[in-house]
């Protein structure tokens, strides 16, 4: 059986391949990464990297399909601004991108052989802005694709806060300089938009070592109120 885990290169999916290490070896596990012309594609060079750190099957899936207009987060919206702020504001509604995850889900499963499980890293914080990060969806289609393909969906932390997987990674010793969580996408995390804004908060309400270099290492301070 192969754990297939979907990594976007952030910190969440790479505890969740923190998670899978700790139980698999590397022959039984595959990254699956996704180019979806998104604005922050510096979020693949993390997956890559995380990959050679692991030491597993990296495989990346082209899906320009997502690539529309009316996300902040997509190329062909270059207009859409990032928002700023904390990640539960109403403004993060402009990160949405239509089918992200139940495409990646299908591809995934169409990738996947009978017995072998798909991981994904979504946890209790996206919940407020994505529909498609909440347990009824998820549930209901871990149901579907077990009854009709024998392939299983695994959420770790679907359940659990930012500050709960900055905690577990730190015990994991999951290489966290590697990843990438800016949706602005720049040479370094910008500190401002909301990914940042909660990376930032997450390690520190984790109590552990934040590695990141952030442009704007104050903002995030005052938006959460420290």
């Amino acid at each position: 059986m192969t754990q297939i885990v979907v990594l976007s290169g952030g910190m969440d999916s790479a505890t969740v391949l923190g998670t899978v290490m700790a139980e698999h070896e590397p022959r039984q596990v595959v990254i699956l990464a996704f180019d979806y012309n998104q604005r922050h594609k510096r979020e693949l060079d993390s997956a890559k990297a995380l990959a050679r750190h692991y030491r597993v099957t990296y495989r990346q899936v082209p899906t320009g399909v997502l690539g529309h207009a009316g996300s902040a987060l997509t190329g062909g919206s270059r207009m859409v601004e990032v928002p700023e702020g904390h990640y539960a504001e109403d403004t993060m509604a402009a990160t949405v991108v239509q089918g992200r995850n139940l495409l990646f889900a299908s591809v995934g499963c169409a990738l996947a052989e009978p017995g072998d499980s798909l991981w994904f890293g979504v946890h209790a914080g996206d919940h407020p802005v994505y529909r498609d990060c909440r347990p009824e969806f998820w549930n209901r289609l871990d149901d579907l694709m077990d009854d009709a393909y024998d392939v299983s969906i695994v959420t770790p932390f679907l359940h659990r806060s930012k500050a709960d997987i900055a905690r577990i990674g730190h015990g994991l010793k999951v290489p966290y300089e590697l990843t990438w969580s800016c949706y602005v996408g720049g040479e370094e995390h910008c500190g401002r938009c909301g990914t940042c804004v909660e990376r930032a908060e997450a390690f520190h309400l984790a109590n552990v070592p934040d590695p990141t270099t952030y442009a704007d290492d104050v903002f995030w301070r005052e938006v959460v109120g420290l």
